[in-house]
């Protein structure tokens, strides 16, 4: 089933993929650095605004970012 640290796990590894740091991913979509943190280890989720701002990002789907489909491509 849906597991809320599949968000916190999927967003560390593809931006590592992307070779950033937190910091530099905050400063990309216009977070802090303690906001990606939180959303890294579990402690919380994004708004939706934000979350369609990091899947934009990284050109990913919603579903892919959460844990919910393993293929990152978008139906568009």
């Amino acid at each position: 089933g849906y597991d809320m640290n599949d968000f916190a796990k999927r967003l560390r590894i593809i931006r590592k993929k992307k070779g950033l740091t937190q910091k530099q991913l905050a400063v990309e979509v216009g977070a802090s650095e303690r906001g990606i943190q939180s959303y890294e280890i579990g402690e919380r989720n994004p708004a939706f605004d934000q979350l369609i701002t990091l899947a934009d990002y990284f050109d990913v789907s919603i579903d892919y970012l959460v844990g919910r489909t393993d293929k990152p491509e978008i139906n568009k």
